[in-house]
C-alpha cells in the first residue's frame, strides 16, 4: 500500500500566518481537541509531528485544520533522518514540503539525528559524531530540506546517550557551524541539554553558554525520566512523559533572561494528561516569558 502525498494546495482558511514571537504552546493531541474549542481562542500556539499528518485526508486532518483555523502551528519532523548517511527520502521530502504548504505554519523544525540505515528505518532519534565529514553531509541535507520547503527549518539539539570518540569537535561548536553555513535557525531543547549534560557529566550552564542563542527561533521544555544505567549510575531518558523538572525551568529562565523571548512549546508526548494539566504547563512557560520581557522593557526604559 502506497501512502498518499498531502496536496500542496490549502484547505484551511488560515488565520495566523505570521511568524509568532515569546509566546507559550503545546503538543496538540487528538484527545484534547474538544476541549481546545470549548475553550476558544487562545494566546498560544500548536505543535504536531509532521509524520502523523502524511496522508491525504481523514480524521487527523479534520482535527488539526480546526485547530489550525485559530491558531498557530508549529511542524515537527521526527524521521527526515538528517544525520544519516544515505541521501534523503524524496518521497518522504515530499510529502513534509506538502503539509508546509498546506498549513503554513509559523515554525518548521527537526533534528539533528539519524534514522535510517539501507532499508531498515528506527523508531529512535540517534546521535551522530562530531566530525567535519558529518557537519558537510548534515549542512547538504538540511540546504535540500530548505530549497525544498523555501524557508528556513530549524535544528533541534538532540539528548543523547553515547558519545563517540571520533569527534574532533563539541556539539556546539557542531551546531554553530550548522548554522552558519546553511542559514537555518536552532530548536534549542532545554530538557535535551539537562539530560544529556547529566548522562554525560557536563555542566548544563557551559553548553548553554557556548551555544549560538542568537539562532535561536524556538524552544522546547518537556519531562523526563530517571533510571540506572548498568553501573547503576543515575541515566535521564529524554520521556516526554510528565511535567517539566524545576532544574530545566530553572535553565529556561536563565537562556530567556540572555536571549529574550521566544515561541516555547510544553512536548508532552505519553502518559498524556488532561488539557488543563498542559494548559498549567504552558501558562508556567508563559509567566517566566512574560517576566523576562517586562525586566527587559524596564531595562530599556532605565537606560532611556
Amino acid at each position: 500500500m502506497t501512502t498518499a502525498i498531502v496536496p500542496e494546495a490549502s484547505a484551511v482558511p488560515l488565520r495566523y500566518s505570521a511568524p509568532i514571537g515569546g509566546v507559550a504552546g503545546t503538543s496538540f493531541k487528538p484527545e484534547h481537541l474538544q476541549a481546545i474549542l470549548s475553550t476558544g481562542r487562545q494566546c498560544g500556539f500548536f505543535e504536531v509531528h509532521a509524520e502523523n499528518y502524511m496522508g491525504a485526508g481523514g480524521p487527523p486532518h479534520r482535527a488539526l485544520e480546526a485547530i489550525r483555523r485559530d491558531h498557530p502551528l508549529s511542524l515537527h519532523g521526527v524521521c527526515m533522518s538528517i544525520g544519516g548517511p544515505q541521501p534523503l527520502d524524496k518521497a518522504h521530502l515530499a510529502r513534509f514540503r506538502g503539509l508546509v504548504a498546506r498549513y503554513q505554519p509559523a515554525l518548521v523544525s527537526e533534528h539533528l539525528a539519524w534514522s535510517t540505515h539501507e532499508t531498515s528505518f528506527f523508531n529512535d532519534l540517534l546521535p551522530l559524531p562530531y566530525t567535519e565529514a558529518t557537519l558537510a553531509r548534515v549542512c547538504d541535507h538540511i540546504d535540500q530540506v530548505q530549497d525544498a520547503i523555501r524557508r528556513p527549518l530549524l535544528l533541534e539539539n538532540p539528548s543523547t546517550y553515547v558519545a563517540f570518540r571520533e569527534s574532533s569537535m563539541s556539539e556546539t561548536d557542531f551546531i554553530r557551524a550548522i548554522a552558519e553555513r546553511t542559514g537555518c535557525g536552532l530548536l534549542l531543547d532545554i530538557n535535551n541539554v539537562f539530560v544529556s549534560a547529566t548522562n554525560h557529566g557536563f555542566s548544563a550552564l557551559e553548553y548553554l553558554a557556548e551555544f549560538p542563542l542568537a539562532h535561536v527561533g524556538e524552544i522546547h521544555l518537556a519531562g523526563h525520566a530517571e533510571q540506572a544505567d548498568d553501573e547503576g549510575d543515575l541515566l535521564l531518558i529524554d520521556s516526554h512523559d510528565g511535567p517539566v523538572a524545576d532544574a530545566v525551568w530553572k535553565l529556561f529562565e536563565i537562556v530567556i533572561r540572555r536571549r529574550g523571548g521566544v515561541p516555547t512549546l510544553i512536548e508532552w508526548d505519553s502518559k498524556i494528561p488532561d488539557w488543563p494539566v498542559l494548559q498549567a504547563e504552558a501558562a508556567a512557560a508563559q509567566a517566566i516569558l512574560d517576566r523576562c520581557n517586562q525586566t527587559a522593557t524596564a531595562g530599556d526604559r532605565h537606560a532611556t
